[in-house]
């Protein structure tokens, strides 16, 4: 009797009930799209950061100890000690291996061009290496700098007859693409031709920049490098991230094997300093905690979206539910007086708006996985994973949701008298 009531009662009224499904499948459509974008966004929104530069800066023990005592920085010419060009592939065999996307050395000499000092600095631009786990890959400068504006082009792995310019420096020099240069460092001389005009904002702009091989030869220091920038996706920090990255010897084993198995930036640095001999890693730390502030504020804007929107589809809901009893006043009263409960009116009622409620977030689930897509094609070139959790919690919302709709007419159906009702009052 009770399901032949409930059927009945949806295929009355079917207008209202269609409004009471669209709003419930627009409130899921809106957090289903939020959830899924919101779990999925923190790898995007780092992958995103990372075209925008390095997180970890890798140096001699030496200059890392120069740097952090005294507040120097490095220079040009200025020598506190190297790292071995042989070593860099071991950066990629670490246990987050696969979280290091890039990363580029560079070693900073001085050399004389046209009777002047100008500064030169040697790198990868796309450097192929062969790692021992048999995987291949290139890194370089011009990936981890993607946003200079290069006129003319990068250099090509092998060309090391060619330069970029910096654009400061080849408007003083009356430098243009194809011309020779002809620079004399501390230990040769080298001719090399302009391949390219960088126009970056940074200290680029008054350099010359030249392949890794170059810049050695003129400096005398082969297979030797100052530096090295790694660009790695990480986990944003949190309390025990801040506490290692203090003193990791301070974390108690349980805490050690988290940390350590995490892809904070503070486990990444340290595990390069395992396979790299006498070399500091360390978090660029603006760059660290800009990534996770910016991930913590996007997750917080979706979050506010999803529970603006399903406030407002309760609201609505509400209205819609309510209406409805309103207008089945004279029916609710007549079931009172043949000797319905108030618990079983009020099952009646839940029982039809669930299923009209939970039907509409079924298809809204559905069409925000579809606006999740779309989301995360537009705005991150990539696809959102669906999760199983957003599955589960869209469901839960939808059913509060519902719940939350009903309950003002649950108030008035406890207040309805039958009589009064059949009397027309």
């Amino acid at each position: 009797m009770f399901f032949r009531m409930v059927k009945a009662a949806l295929l009355r009224g079917r207008s209202k009930r269609l409004m009471i499904a669209v709003t419930s499948a627009l409130g899921a459509a809106v957090a289903t799209a939020m959830l899924g974008v919101m779990f999925d966004v923190g790898d995007k929104i780092n992958q995103e950061l990372k075209t925008y530069g390095a997180n970890i800066l890798v140096q001699p023990r030496g200059a890392a100890v120069v740097t952090e005592f005294y507040d120097l920085q490095e220079e040009a010419g200025v020598f506190h000690g190297s790292l071995a060009e042989a070593d860099l592939p071991k950066i990629k065999t670490i246990f987050w291996a696969f979280n290091i996307l890039d990363f580029a050395p560079f070693l900073r000499t001085t050399a004389t061009m046209d009777g002047g000092a100008v500064d030169v600095v040697g790198t990868w631009f796309s450097h192929h290496l062969d790692l021992p786990t048999e995987e291949h890959v290139a890194v370089g400068l011009a990936n981890l700098r993607s946003w200079w504006d290069v006129e003319g082009g990068w250099i090509a792995d092998g060309d090391e007859d060619l330069a970029l310019v910096g654009a400061g420096l080849a408007r003083e020099r009356g430098l243009r693409l194809g011309d020779a240069i002809s620079l004399r460092g501390l230990q040769a001389d080298l001719t090399v031709r302009v391949a390219g005009i960088v126009n970056s904002g940074e200290d680029a702009d008054n350099q010359i920049i030249v392949p890794l091989a170059i810049a050695q030869r003129l400096s005398g220091r082969p297979g030797q490098v100052d530096s090295v920038e790694v660009s790695a996706l990480t986990t944003p920090d949190n309390d025990l991230a801040r506490k290692a990255a203090r003193n990791p010897a301070s974390l108690t084993i349980s805490e050690w094997e988290t940390w350590y198995c995490t892809a904070y930036v503070s486990s990444i640095a340290y595990q390069i300093e395992e396979v790299m001999d006498s070399a500091v890693a360390k978090p660029i730390r603006q760059v660290a905690e800009s990534e996770g502030s910016i991930l913590a504020k996007t997750q917080l804007l979706m979050l506010m979206v999803t529970v603006l929107s399903l406030a407002a589809a309760a609201l609505a809901i509400t209205n819609l539910v309510t209406a409805n009893v309103i207008e089945r006043a004279p029916q609710i009263g007549l079931l009172k007086a043949v000797g319905a409960s108030d618990a079983a009116v009020i099952r009646l009622l839940v029982a039809e708006i669930s299923v009209v409620g939970l039907t509409g977030g079924a298809v809204g689930y559905v069409a925000g996985l579809g606006f999740a897509q779309l989301i995360g094609r537009s705005v991150f070139a990539a696809a959102v994973s669906p999760r199983p959790l957003v599955a589960l919690l869209v469901a839960l919302l939808v059913a509060l949701v519902v719940l939350a709709g009903c309950l003002p007419s649950i108030r008035m159906l406890l207040r309805l008298r039958a009589a009064e009702v059949l009397h027309g009052r």
